[in-house]
């Protein structure tokens, strides 16, 4: 499973650079200030989870026997495709009540910085 979160975060990565510089280069004029600062929202938040799911990639090659980070691991791809995936879809379309969907998104970060925080409480370190 350590395997293939880090695949996924290596893809997640890719992603989050190419959706960057096309919302940096492609974008620009084309979409609202308004729009253009939830794109960007998207991708920022893009980045910082990719970023985490890497980390308990590795956290897992350390330490296989805690399930509970592959928890986590679903938990931050989850957010990553509903937090940033409706606000990309929202800044392109204009469809603003996708905006509706975005917390659940969110929810999923949280959710999954949690389950990361219990994991290792319970079953890391001391």
């Amino acid at each position: 499973m350590a395997k293939t979160l880090l695949i996924i975060a290596a893809i997640s990565g890719l992603l989050a650079v190419a959706i960057g510089a096309f919302g940096a280069h492609g974008l620009k004029g084309r979409v609202t200030t308004d729009l253009m600062a939830v794109y960007q929202t998207g991708v920022q938040y893009h980045f910082y989870h990719t970023l985490a799911l890497l980390l308990v990639g590795i956290l897992m090659l350390q330490f296989p026997e805690v399930s509970l980070l592959t928890w986590t691991g679903w938990l931050f791809i989850a957010g990553i495709i509903i937090f940033s995936g409706s606000l990309y879809v929202m800044a392109l379309t204009g469809i603003k009540w996708l905006g509706a969907i975005t917390p659940i998104g969110g929810v999923a970060f949280i959710a999954g910085w949690l389950t990361m925080a219990i994991a290792v409480y319970k079953h890391i370190g001391e």
